[in-house]
Formats: structure tokens, C-alpha cells, sequence
């Protein structure tokens, strides 16, 4: 990815926006249905409190960016840096009665990133860019409404826990660019990454401890380092036919992923007496009194990270290419790229590319390329593992999520993971006439060995107080067949007045040719309902019509997005249709002074929402629709205030 740093200097920009979303009332949700239910959570309690909701807005976010650079030197050194602040509020939207709080999680958000470039010599620069983001999140978990999982003198009639997390993410590079003369230009470079995921679970309780338990618990997390190294050479060399680029270079990267534990309350099971239980002969959990069920352990919503899941792997990957791009004739260029890489933990692979472009016409350009690829298996893939609490209708069931390298995945036969494998081909035109241009590229996809997550095994043979286990697979092999298509044309009226219209779509067929469930029943291991969610992932089509028009003091747009249609499968592996919908935005902007402009508009502004489904409660997110591409926030209304100095 080319990603272009800012690197403005004596010049003040930035925006402050603020929106809200527009939510109906239940009862427009509900036109046609028996279903009554009208529970909305009371968004300024702790989601106990229950409240009867009319059409109403919510999601109230404030976003504040700045932008400012400064002059290193008298050579065009710079230091360039951003801040942005965000502050937005839940949402909240109709969900059945075990999951009264469903909508969109809060967020505050804190980024600063810096961008500079120092001159050394005439040929040498020092570089160096980086930043720290950070977001301090609040989500509804699943409803406790009774039964064992509520404990009455702490939350009588039940709670809705609250998952609250701590996301930090730094990173940081620098390295020198430098140009030995008239030969060979060398970047190094160096960057380092973290990033840090820290779970708090509030309004809460260990229903093992009764009365005793505390209302909030530290749940641990995980956190991801990487160090990657970098050195490449290009050359440009003129008298080569046409002209001839090469580039080579290597690549040297660290990784380790922990998973760190949270306090003993998040994920510890206790005795009647209030202690751990380590001897099951000889100590037992509480009963409920009123349901009669033994109380299950851990912090409800979301249970803590345990010694048990602890872990700290690493791994290195070691990599070289070279890549050459001729043109042969001044029509006629062809690239060719190599890259052979050698992981710590899964050995070689080489990958190679073929890519050529001919001029059919000085406005007309024929493309395409060729190539194979390898993705490895994440850290997290590997070796990620937990156990949570899934609820439907018919209540609640405590899955375990395995690492692959654990013993109990083993025993259920699931293999080790292997790496992805891909080959891929595209071929496209690209044209421009006057104010017209237009790109269409056709592609096709294989990927051997697609990693997935598998459908629920039964596990309770396992003692370890689960219903179910889950694993990640290398479960499919899939084909992707596509058609990406940009048009674009933009017409001057005259001097001072422009429009323009583009419409964008991407036409996809991803198809699982086989699952690779070995000996193991291909229901069980990826089943109709996981198979629908991978599928709809990459949904059969997606067009935008966008218009925009502008003269000196005032610009307008509007947007179309068309969402085709997909299908879900509910836990009663009925299937859920979501059909086409169509979200129309708009905007205004106003020029009010050269250092002022305000903008006004709304995203969604028909307030389209996905297709409502059964009056069972089988969806996946327990609402009334699940969190399909089109989103379910509704109507978004916004004012930006942007400046420049």
C-alpha cells in the first residue's frame, strides 16, 4: 500500500464534526409482526434499567482533527504532525429479550502521528514517521434475564454486562534514502509495532462468589509486537530499449504474541465456602436456588484470560525479491517480480509475478498480470484460545475456542495448521476521452488451504465445563471470479461551475470448491451455517453512483449504494434473507470565508435498515438483524466545521 504522509508546513488545518444517528421507534420496527417487545436499555444507567423507546437519536460522536508542520533546517527538512480526538456514544437498536443491549459500541479515541524528513547531505535523507492510537471502547454483551447467571441481591430481574476494552496501538519508523551518485538508489529502514488489546468487564458478576462477588473485573488480553527490517535498491537504466527499472531487497521481520491473564475473579471458579476449587471430590460450586442449575464461573459477558491461556510465541520470517520492468517499445512494458521468503515456523516458499500493459491507442490501455501468493498462519491463528458464553433463544452454551496446538484440538482430529496458497489473474482496460475515464478489470482467485473457523464440535466429553469447542482450520478451498468497474466523467459548465458523476461496482462469484474435512463429517466440521457466513463475506455485487457539483462558494454530492443481497443461516439453521437494499447520502458544503468551510449532511438519509428477521431470536447478534455490510445504525446526521491558517 502507497500511503502518502502529510508534509504541509506553516499551515494550521483541521475539522471539528459532530453527528448523531436517528433510530426509530420499536413499534415502526415491528409493523406487521406479533412481536412486542419494546425493551431498549436506558443508555444512562448501567443496563439494568429498562425504558419504553419513541423515535429517538443516539450515537452522538464529536471528532476533532488538527494538522500543523513545521521547517527542520534550511534544506526542506520538515516535521509534520496529527491529532485527532473522537468521543461517540452508543447506539442502541430493537434485539430480543436476551440481548437488550444491541447497537453499536461507544468509543473514545486519542491519535497522534508524526511524519518528518531531514536532509543530511545532497544524496541522503533521514526519514522517520510513526504514532500512537488509542481507544478506550463500551459494548452491550447478552442479557441475563434469570437462572443460574443471576444472583438476585446483586441485580434483581437480571443485568446486561458491559464489555469494555483498552486498545493501544504504536508504532514507529525511521530510516536514510540515500543515492550513490548516478547509480543505484538504497532505502533502510526499521519499524516496530505494537499493539495491545486490554479487556474490562463491567456491570458484571462471578456468579460463583453469590453476594460477594465484585460488579467489575480486570479480563487480561493479548498483544501483538513486530520488528520488521528493510533494504532495497532501485535503478532506472535509460539505455535499455525503452527504459528499464530494476529493483531488489530483503526483508528481515520479528513477531510474538502474548496472551496475558486477568484478575483470578474474571475466570476463577469457587466453592461454596468462597474458595477456588482445585479438588472437584471434595469442593463444588453453588446452586441457584431458583433455577436449581450449578452456577457457571467466571466474569459474565465476556470470562477472563486464565494462567491457563497464557502464552508468549514468537517466530522470524526472512524474505528477498526482485522485480524488472522493461518497456519494450514505447506501447508495449513488461514487469516480472520474485520473492522467496523462510519462515521460523513453516519453512520456504517462493512466489513469483508477470504483469504487462500495452498501449492500444494514446487514450487506451490494455492490462494484466499474473501471479502466485502464500500467506502463513497468523500468531493468532495459531495460538489464540479462550472460552466465552453464546447465547440464543433457547439460552446460553460455553464454547471453548482451542489453539491448534493443543492437545484437545489434536483429539478431535484437526490437523496442524498449514499455510494458504493462491493464484491469481487479472486482466483490464483503461480508456479516457475528454472529461470521460473509465477502468475495468476482470480477476480470478485460488486460495488452497483457506484458513476458517470451524462449526461447534459437542465437547461436553471434555470435563471442562463447555458445551462446545471451536477451531481454526485450514478448512476450505475456494475460487473467486470477478469484475471491478470505475466510470468517471466530469464536465467544466464554465468558469467557476463543475460537475461530475462516477459510478463505481465490483461484480464477485467466491465459490468453496471443496472442504477439506478429512475423515470428520463436513456438517460437523464446516457446516451450512459457518459456510453462509464465509460466503457472505464477499457478497455477489456492490455499485456507488456518486454526484457532486461545485462552484465558487458552494459544493453538493450525492451518494447511491446499492448492497446486493446475501444469505445468512440463524441458529435454527433456517436461512436469514437480507435483500438488496439501496443508502442514499448526501452533503453540502459552504465556502464562508478562505480560511472557513462548513459542511452539512446525512448518511443513510432514507433510513434504510436491513430486512427484519424471524420472532424466534436465532439471529447471530441476537438483534433483529445481524451486522450485515449496509450496517444497521439508521440515518447519521453530521455538521464539519473545517479551517485552515
Amino acid at each position: 500500500i502507497n500511503i502518502v504522509l502529510n508534509d504541509n508546513v506553516n499551515e494550521l488545518t483541521g475539522a471539528v464534526t459532530y453527528g448523531m444517528a436517528y433510530a426509530l421507534a420499536d413499534g415502526e420496527y415491528l409493523k406487521g409482526t406479533a412481536n412486542t417487545n419494546r425493551n431498549f436499555l436506558d443508555q444512562s444507567g448501567n443496563g439494568n434499567t429498562l425504558t419504553d423507546r419513541t423515535n429517538h437519536l443516539d450515537g452522538n460522536a464529536l471528532k476533532i482533527g488538527a494538522n500543523y508542520g513545521i521547517k527542520l533546517g534550511k534544506k526542506g527538512g520538515y516535521a509534520n504532525f496529527t491529532t485527532e480526538f473522537v468521543n461517540k456514544e452508543k447506539t442502541l437498536r430493537p434485539g430480543y429479550d436476551f440481548r437488550k443491549g444491541f447497537g453499536e459500541a461507544a468509543i473514545i479515541s486519542s491519535n497522534f502521528m508524526v511524519n518528518m524528513n531531514l536532509p543530511i547531505t545532497k544524496y541522503t535523507d533521514f526519514y522517520a514517521f510513526g504514532g500512537r492510537n488509542f481507544r478506550d471502547t463500551d459494548a452491550y454483551a447478552f442479557t441475563r434475564n434469570g437462572g443460574e447467571r443471576v444472583v438476585e441481591s446483586i441485580y434483581p430481574g437480571g443485568y446486561t454486562p458491559r464489555i469494555t476494552s483498552n486498545i493501544v496501538d504504536n508504532a514507529i519508523t525511521g530510516g536514510f534514502r540515500t543515492q550513490f551518485g548516478n547509480s543505484f538508489k538504497m532505502d533502510f529502514s526499521n519499524t516496530y509495532g505494537t499493539n495491545k488489546f486490554i479487556y474490562r468487564i463491567k456491570n458484571t458478576l462471578n456468579a460463583t462468589l453469590e453476594g460477594n462477588s465484585p460488579t467489575e473485573f480486570d479480563a487480561g488480553g493479548f498483544g501483538l509486537n513486530q520488528n520488521t527490517t528493510n533494504l532495497d535498491f532501485t535503478k532506472n537504466f535509460k539505455s535499455v530499449l525503452n527504459g528499464l527499472n530494476v529493483a531488489f531487497g530483503a526483508e528481515y521481520r520479528i513477531e510474538q504474541y502474548k496472551i496475558f491473564a486477568g484478575e483470578e475473579g474474571s475466570y476463577e471458579t469457587y466453592d461454596t465456602s468462597g474458595n477456588p476449587i482445585r479438588n472437584p471430590l471434595t469442593q463444588s460450586a453453588p446452586i441457584d436456588p431458583i433455577s436449581g442449575e450449578t452456577r457457571p464461573s467466571g466474569s459474565q459477558g465476556f470470562p477472563g484470560f486464565s494462567p491457563k491461556n497464557e502464552l508468549s510465541e514468537r517466530r522470524t520470517n526472512k524474505s528477498f525479491y526482485v522485480e524488472a520492468e522493461l518497456d519494450i517499445t514505447d506501447k508495449f512494458l513488461v514487469s516480472v517480480a520474485g520473492r522467496a521468503e523462510q519462515y521460523s515456523d513453516f519453512g520456504n516458499t517462493y512466489n513469483a509475478k508477470v504483469a504487462t500493459r500495452y498501449k492500444l491507442t494514446n487514450n487506451v490501455n490494455l492490462r494484466g498480470s499474473v501471479s502466485t501468493g502464500f500467506r502463513a498462519p497468523s500468531l493468532a491463528q495459531l495460538y489464540f484460545n479462550t472460552n466465552f458464553t453464546n447465547f440464543t433463544s433457547t439460552g446460553a452454551s460455553e464454547i471453548l475456542l482451542s489453539q491448534n496446538e493443543s492437545a484437545v484440538t489434536k483429539g478431535f482430529g484437526i490437523e496442524k495448521l498449514k499455510e494458504e496458497k493462491a493464484q491469481n489473474a487479472s486482466l483490464g482496460i483503461t480508456a479516457k476521452s475528454g472529461g470521460f475515464t473509465a477502468t475495468i478489470d476482470g480477476y480470478f482467485i485460488r486460495v488452497d488451504n483457506r484458513i476458517v473457523l470451524t462449526s461447534p464440535f459437542v465437547a461436553t466429553q471434555l470435563n471442562q465445563n463447555v458445551d462446545q469447542a471451536q477451531f481454526f482450520a485450514n478448512g476450505a478451498d475456494t475460487e473467486t471470479k470477478g469484475l471491478d468497474i470505475v466510470l468517471s466523467y466530469n464536465i467544466k459548465l464554465d468558469k467557476s461551475r463543475k460537475f461530475g458523476i462516477t459510478l463505481v461496482g465490483n461484480i464477485n462469484d467466491m465459490k468453496i470448491k471443496s472442504v477439506n474435512n478429512g475423515a470428520l463429517d463436513e456438517e460437523v466440521f464446516f457446516g451450512k451455517r459457518e459456510k453462509a457466513f464465509f460466503l457472505a463475506s464477499a457478497p455477489k455485487s456492490k455499485f456507488g453512483l456518486n454526484l457532486n457539483y461545485s462552484q465558487k462558494w458552494l459544493d453538493a454530492a450525492m451518494t447511491f449504494t446499492r448492497f446486493d443481497k446475501i444469505v445468512l443461516v440463524d441458529y435454527a439453521l433456517e436461512d436469514d434473507y437480507y435483500g438488496a437494499k439501496i443508502v442514499s447520502d448526501a452533503t453540502l458544503g459552504f465556502q464562508l470565508s478562505k480560511e472557513l468551510k462548513l459542511n452539512i449532511g446525512a448518511n443513510n438519509i432514507f433510513n434504510v435498515y436491513p430486512d427484519k428477521q424471524d420472532e424466534q431470536g436465532n439471529t447471530e447478534a441476537g438483534g433483529y438483524y445481524d451486522a450485515v455490510q449496509m450496517g444497521f445504525g439508521g440515518t447519521y446526521f453530521y455538521a464539519r466545521m473545517g479551517f485552515k491558517f
